[in-house]
């Protein structure tokens, strides 16, 4: 069944999203289909594997587990039904240190850390719509990653559940992750070359 099909309704579900054929890639925000951006371009394909490879080797022998999109991220509390979900995203790459959250569908609750990285046509949605989402469900660690201005927002969850101001870091820094404080990603080697792509 099609998305079309189904534009009676207002609000839609993660069992909704289960039985959508679509060959467009979707996620919901409060119930509401948001459509994704059309298959990420080459720099935005170098950028997110270079980040993965620095995060990956870091989490050899280590509990947390990096994933890439398509990764569905049920943004609820534990034991919701999929009829009861109404927010489901898609980030570029996350990191997940507890694994009573990972399940057959993807992840079911938050992340430890999210990455997004994005490009024009994404910048109001990562840098707005999903900040606020993450910052409400408790992602303790969101980047926003911008390969064509090169440079990471890093944005860390306070006490209070908000997020701060977001510490800026340009290609030429090494930047010390919160939540795995050993692991530090090496913008040289994340933007190298980029400027060509």
């Amino acid at each position: 069944m099609t998305i079309a099909q189904h534009s009676e309704k207002e609000r839609f579900s993660y069992m909704d999203y289960l039985t959508w054929t679509d060959d467009q890639r979707w996620e919901l925000i409060d119930g509401e289909p948001l459509l994704m951006s059309p298959a990420p371009n080459r720099l935005h394909q170098t950028v997110s594997r270079r980040v993965e490879y620095q995060i990956e080797h870091y989490l050899q022998d280590k509990t947390c587990e990096v994933f890439d999109s398509p990764f569905d991220v049920r943004l609820e509390e534990a034991g919701i039904s999929d009829k009861n979900a109404f927010n489901v995203v898609q980030p570029d790459l996350l990191v997940v240190c507890d694994h009573s959250k990972l399940d057959n569908h993807g992840c079911l609750g938050a992340p430890d850390w999210i990455i997004e990285i994005i490009s024009p046509s994404t910048a109001s949605k990562d840098h707005i719509i999903k900040r606020e989402l993450y910052e409400r469900f408790g992602v303790t660690e969101y980047w926003i990653v911008q390969p064509l201005d090169r440079l990471v927002m890093v944005y860390q969850l306070n006490p209070d559940g908000r997020y701060g101001r977001p510490d800026v870091y340009t290609e030429s820094d090494v930047i010390t992750v919160g939540i795995l404080p050993e692991l530090r990603i090496d913008l040289k080697r994340v933007f190298k070359g980029a400027e060509e792509i």
